[in-house]
């Protein structure tokens, strides 16, 4: 299948192409008319855009985050709309669920922070595309090449790293494995709707700390205060400290199964 992207130059991206090969890479300064002339015979879009997410947020960093999410989608879904593409997955994140308690794709609602407004958003311009469509919420990616994984190795690498804060705050992640085949998978039986891109076991930040020091054969001893992270982030880091519960059961009810299922399983795969 022919295989148009946003966010083709990002991690996701980079991995997507390995196993779509005819791919045809849409730019976010394209107009909607470039993006209508660029999927003609394309079958499936995949979009990807967004500024990262874990940098400083300051009131001039979340309009960013809006406009590269939103505006792109937009923009987008108006030229797949005047298209013949036959499939649309656009990306999300569990930051659209509350904190505190275990959900998966059953709660319909958002949380009321910022983050989980911008995945509301972020969605909506995404479900007026009259195509069909499956939205895909990511976890903690976790890859060595990229995602969330390659920042924490240099300081536990050194054995100086540690829990974050209390270490008692939730982290649903996946492998980049996993994630690429949950696309594919998506794609190949036509699925439309919501799902969590998470493996099915969550880890506390303790837990996931643990097994990474355990990987590497270094201490973990070293615990980073949350105020630390406020500090160099500011209303961003609650990215880093906050704990998300999530679960994947539309892809596991869908027949979906994941090759890494556990933190040890990834790791191992990953850094062993």
């Amino acid at each position: 299948m022919k295989v148009a992207l946003t966010g083709a130059s990002g991690f996701v991206g980079i991995h997507l192409q390995k196993i779509f090969t005819d791919t045809v890479i849409l730019n976010r300064h394209d107009t909607q008319e470039e993006i209508v002339t660029k999927l003609h015979k394309v079958d499936v879009v995949i979009n990807l855009a967004g500024a990262p997410i874990v940098q400083r947020w300051n009131e001039s960093y979340k309009k960013i985050l809006t406009s590269s999410r939103v505006d792109i989608t937009r923009k987008l879904v108006g030229a797949m709309n005047k298209s013949e593409v036959k499939h649309f997955i656009s990306a999300s994140a569990i930051g659209a669920y509350p904190e505190g308690k275990p959900y998966d794709e059953s709660y319909e609602g958002y949380s009321n922070d910022f983050l989980a407004q911008l995945t509301k958003e972020w969605e909506d311009e995404a479900n007026k595309c009259t195509k069909p469509t499956a939205i895909i919420r990511f976890g903690v990616i976790l890859g060595k090449d990229g995602g969330a994984l390659s920042k924490m190795l240099m300081p536990f690498k050194m054995g100086v790293g540690g829990n974050i804060s209390h270490g008692k705050m939730m982290m649903s992640w996946i492998d980049i494995e996993d994630l690429v085949n949950i696309h594919f998978f998506i794609l190949e039986n036509k699925l439309t709707g919501v799902f969590n891109a998470t493996a099915p076991n969550p880890v506390s930040n303790h837990i996931f700390t643990k097994a990474l020091g355990s990987i590497l054969h270094r201490p973990t001893m070293f615990p980073l205060p949350e105020f630390v992270l406020k500090i160099i982030f500011g209303e961003g880091s609650i990215v880093l400290t906050g704990s998300k519960e999530v679960y994947p059961k539309a892809l596991e009810n869908s027949g979906f199964i994941f090759k890494y299922k556990t933190i040890e399983q990834s790791l191992t795969h990953l850094l062993g």
